[in-house]
């Protein structure tokens, strides 16, 4: 019983020094540049049911200092394959697409192997496809959180979640979200 008590403080010492972070990685001049498979989520306003899609999207990342990043990214997304003018009477507000470039600053919460974020993007959005008579064009930004783990200095795997606001539209499209993989190639350190 005496050798267990040390043989377990050493145990708890090994995993206790094994998961601790490794070095910090995310420093200014640093470019990220990924792809981003998402799920979409659109609520119109006059539709009982999200439409639900899948998209991909790009990103680029460029560390200001070590807290401030400039991001820039383009997603597209299905969120109604199927969708198409039914009856004379089907409303003409139901997309088959979701398209958006945007711009913006993000906040870098911590610098560790796990490196947590946020951000607030602004820039312009396409509706298109399904029951809309003409594609449109929407004014608005989105907020962003997101997780990224940095496999190596070159390599980093995340999650991330934005919720979009349609600010020219917000009417007829009150929400639009996508949760997205991420999968990035970093350089410049």
């Amino acid at each position: 019983m005496r050798l267990a008590l040390p043989a377990l403080l050493a145990f708890v010492a090994f995993v206790a020094v094994s998961a601790a972070p490794g070095e910090a990685r995310a420093i200014e001049r640093q470019h990220h540049f990924g792809l981003d498979p998402s799920l979409s989520l659109l609520k119109v306003d006059d539709k009982p049911t999200l439409s639900t899609g899948f998209g991909i999207g790009a990103h680029y990342t460029y560390g200001i200092d070590d807290q401030f990043n400039f991001m820039a990214e383009a997603n597209g997304s299905i969120v109604a394959a199927d969708q198409k003018q039914d009856t004379p009477t089907s409303p003409h507000t139901r997309p088959a697409q979701v398209m958006h470039a945007l711009v913006g600053i993000g906040y870098v919460i911590d610098v560790l192997r796990w490196v947590p974020y946020f951000g607030i993007l602004a820039g312009g959005y396409r509706l298109s496809g399904g029951t809309l008579d003409n594609a449109l064009y929407i004014f608005g930004g989105a907020a962003q959180l997101g997780l990224d783990y940095q496999l190596s200095r070159q390599w980093a795997i995340g999650v991330a979640g934005q919720q979009h606001f349609l600010l020219t539209k917000m009417s007829t499209y009150p929400s639009y979200t996508n949760v997205m993989l991420r999968f990035e190639y970093m350089w410049g350190y």
